[in-house]
């Protein structure tokens, strides 16, 4: 062989003894930062992985990849790293598309063939597949809003929502139409998925359809419900209405980081999409609610329970379900809105007039639970506007305390979830003020399993306080429900019974007192519970027998001239009482028993008070609980049982 051709030979034997000592070295460095992380704890198992429900809204080769909560900048990108790194020795691609701030995770494209690489990974959490989110919208309503002064048939709302700025993400906008003209500004956001199909035209007017009539609902000139409202629009959605949760993230990361650039408050943030239920949207969404960001969403058109979808099923998020003109559940083609526990309120979403993309001056009608979140929207920029102190749990109970009551035919709803789904429908009066008093709503919990001492649990969000707690079980066979506090935050726990099929716990969510309430229970050698007679008040009961349905177990008693009042039981119950500062609140109890032997028996506590307690008590067993409806309170019996006592616990604020 000729010394050249040697030479050669010999450097490329060099040259590759050399990259297989350097991939070595890179082998054993990560190892032994791996094991540098692991040191002092146990080893993880695989992370958790998650994926729509639905195949066809999944987006396969895109994944957000969460480490676990506290986990830096350095230990993202890190992993990250890590895991091109492995992908490509087994002979992969993988691209790095986004490291989130909003959250310690970050967005990769690669084969579904690494994903468990991914989930062996040291400092992951958990890893979710990219789905798409879905424009809500399939188009009288002001009227609804704001009724009409005597004598006139003009929209005059109390205010124009000036104060508050409206992020919208959506489609694209046609900022130019004559009634959004200098109403909104067109970010460059932009973060959508390819069009389906390789037939799809772009049209302009089919592209920004969506983002412009919602943006003529929020604050058009004509048919707008908040006209001064200042919005901002970030493209989310394809012209196919089709978004990702990765893009909707990265949106709320704009946000997020416009927001401390420049802080602008209050502000709003309007999700007119639905998609699967995601644990990593949610958390994204409840991390912007938590830094004081108001976000509506649309409940879902797909006439099921909203807390299968997202982000409807973040309780931080105000979910809108959509109502027609006659104040009925929306049907939206073969299906309609979504309902339960998950939805907040209603608002107009049918036969909605709106700017049409189709030209400057053009308008248009659009249906559906988009439609509806932008009239609340609207609405909330208007309440912030008159009091933009207002936290989210403040406004969220203002909505609800203004909206008109028991106007919906629940007969629409399935029966299983008619008591959960809210029965409230969007409204403001002609005047706002600041006022501070007590408001509350009841937060039903899930149902429970159906093996014996199998528990639900109810909790409030934000800064609410929790003033009560009750149990509902339609078979009857519960063994009640007892209050604690867990991890700084007070949560109701109902429990089933033997033979039972399954219970829900209902708390009762309020925004005041300003101060601290505290969880009393009865002793080994007192019969019941009760509050320190100095300086708190009794706003709430439960009771929680270990063995036997409870029926004539508790119940709260009403103080006699200077006595308390406070949550009697027999021996063998626990009771507890919730007690709050009687510098805050005055509360009294009050109770009703119908002399004829109905199912149900309401009391109601009297203008100008809230409440806060709801219980229910029978000379036997089997009473399938208590509920509140607004301020009354719903004792149910099982069919055959003797006649339930509704006993309400009534409190008002000390001004």
């Amino acid at each position: 062989m000729a010394p050249r051709a040697l030479a050669l030979l010999l450097a490329l034997l060099l040259a590759r003894a050399a990259a297989e000592l350097a991939e070595e070295l890179v082998r054993a460095l990560e190892e032994a930062e791996e094991e540098a992380a692991a040191v002092g704890a146990a080893p993880p198992g695989p992370a958790a992985f998650h994926r729509a429900a639905k195949a066809a809204w999944r987006l396969p080769g895109r994944y957000v990849v969460v480490l676990r909560e506290g986990s830096g900048g350095a230990e993202v990108r890190g992993t990250a790293r890590r895991l091109q790194a492995r992908a490509a020795r087994r002979g992969y691609l993988s691209e790095l598309l986004h490291v989130f701030h909003l959250l310690p995770a970050f967005l990769v494209k690669m084969s579904s063939d690494v994903l468990d690489t991914a989930l062996k990974l040291p400092h992951v959490e958990y890893v979710e597949e990219d789905a798409y989110v879905f424009a809500q919208s399939i188009p009288w309503n002001l009227g609804r809003i704001v009724p009409p002064q005597p004598g006139s048939n003009a929209y005059s709302p109390p205010n124009k929502g000036d104060l508050v700025e409206i992020y919208l993400l959506d489609t694209s906008v046609q900022s130019s139409h004559r009634e959004i003209e200098g109403r909104v500004l067109v970010t460059d956001f932009e973060n959508v998925p390819e069009e389906d199909g390789t037939r799809f035209h772009r049209q302009a007017s089919k592209c920004d359809s969506h983002g412009t009539h919602m943006a003529g609902v929020l604050g058009g000139r004509d048919a707008g419900v908040a006209t001064g409202a200042n919005i901002r629009s970030l493209r989310v959605l394809n012209c196919q209405g089709k978004g990702t949760v990765s893009g909707t993230l990265i949106g709320l990361e704009f946000i997020k980081a416009a927001m401390e650039a420049q802080p602008y408050a209050p502000l709003v943030v309007v999700l007119p999409f639905a998609g699967a239920y995601s644990r990593v949207l949610n958390a994204g969404c409840r991390r912007m609610a938590r830094i004081g960001v108001v976000l509506i969403a649309a409940a879902g058109n797909y006439k099921d329970d909203a807390c299968l979808y997202s982000p409807a099923s973040e309780p931080e998020v105000i979910t809108v379900g959509a109502t027609n003109s006659e104040d009925q559940p929306t049907s939206i083609g073969t299906l309609g809105t979504n309902f339960g526990r998950c939805v907040d309120l209603f608002a107009p979403g049918d036969d909605i007039i709106g700017a049409s993309s189709d030209c400057s001056t053009c308008f248009t009608a659009q249906s559906g639970t988009s439609q509806a979140a932008a009239h609340v929207a609207g609405i909330a920029a208007m309440l912030l506007s008159a009091e933009p102190q207002l936290s989210l749990a403040e406004l969220r109970q203002r909505l609800l305390h203004f909206a008109a009551k028991n106007v919906m035919d629940v007969a629409w709803f399935p029966e299983e979830q008619q008591l959960q789904t809210p029965n409230s429908v969007a409204g403001l009066p002609t005047h706002l003020g600041a006022d501070e008093q007590l408001y509350c709503r009841s937060v039903w919990s899930a149902r429970s399993g159906l093996t014996q001492h199998a528990t639900a649990v109810a909790r409030c969000t934000g800064t609410e306080e929790m003033l009560g707690c009750s149990s509902f079980s339609r078979s009857g066979r519960r063994l009640g429900e007892h209050m604690e506090d867990k991890d700084g935050q007070k949560q109701c726990v109902a429990h089933n019974a033997f033979r039972g099929q399954g219970v829900y716990a209902i708390a009762r969510c309020c925004t005041w007192p300003r101060d601290k309430c505290q969880i009393n229970a009865s002793s080994m050698v007192a019969e019941g519970a009760s509050c320190s007679p100095r300086d708190h008040v009794l706003t709430g009961c439960s009771f929680h027998s270990p063995i036997t349905a409870l029926g004539d177990s508790g119940r709260p008693v009403a103080g006699l001239e200077s006595e308390p009042s406070h949550c009697t039981s027999r021996m063998e119950v626990t009771a507890h009482a919730l007690c709050c500062p009687a510098a805050s609140l005055e509360c009294r109890v009050k109770e009703h028993t119908s002399p004829d032997a109905v199912e149900k028996v309401t009391v109601s506590c009297d203008a100008g008070w809230m409440l806060t307690g709801c219980n229910a008590h029978s000379q036997s067993p089997g009473t399938m609980g208590a509920y509140a409806v607004d301020d009354t309170c719903v004792a149910a019996s099982v069919p055959g049982s003797s006649t339930a006592v509704a006993i309400a616990i009534c409190c008002r604020s000390r001004q």
